[in-house]
C-alpha cells in the first residue's frame, strides 16, 4: 500500500469493509455512511460527494490477494491513535444499521478491535450505545 489516504478516507474504508464484509452493502448501511459523513465533526470539510469514489477505491484495494490485510494496515497507519475508538464506533454503527449483525461483520469488528488494541470497556460502551440507538418501539 504505497498510496496514502486522508484520515476521513480511512474512516470511510472502515465503514466500507464492515458493510461489504457479508458481500452485501444494504441501503440502510449506505444511508448510515452518508449520514455519518454529513454530521460528524471528524468529517468537517470533507465533501460528501467524495464518499462514493473513496468507497470504490477501497473496493479496488480489497480485490488484491491480501486486500483486507492491506486495507486494515493502511487504516491503522493513517489514523491517529486517538481516532481508533471513533473508527470502531463507525464500524459498529454501520454493522447495526440494518438491525442485524452478520457473522462476517462480527469478524471485521473483531479484526478492528485487535488491530486498534481497544480495551474491553471501550468496546462494550461503543457497542451498548449502538444497541440503544437502534432499538425499535
Amino acid at each position: 500500500m504505497s498510496d496514502t489516504i486522508s484520515i476521513q478516507e480511512a474512516l470511510i474504508y472502515v465503514m466500507v469493509i464492515t458493510s461489504a464484509s457479508d458481500a452485501s452493502m444494504t441501503d440502510s448501511e449506505l444511508a448510515t455512511m452518508g449520514e455519518v459523513v454529513k454530521t460528524l465533526p471528524v468529517f468537517k470539510g470533507y465533501e460528501s460527494a467524495n464518499v462514493l469514489p473513496a468507497a470504490q477505491r477501497c473496493g479496488e484495494r480489497l480485490q488484491a490477494e491480501t486486500g483486507l490485510t492491506d486495507v486494515l494496515g493502511l487504516i491503522a497507519d493513517i489514523l491517529p491513535v486517538h481516532l481508533f475508538d471513533t473508527a470502531y464506533a463507525l464500524a459498529v454503527e454501520v454493522a447495526a444499521a440494518d438491525l442485524g449483525v452478520s457473522k462476517e461483520e462480527l469478524r471485521i469488528l473483531q479484526l478492528l478491535r485487535d488491530r486498534f488494541s481497544l480495551d474491553k470497556l471501550t468496546v462494550a460502551a461503543i457497542e451498548r450505545g449502538a444497541i440503544a440507538r437502534h432499538k425499535t418501539a
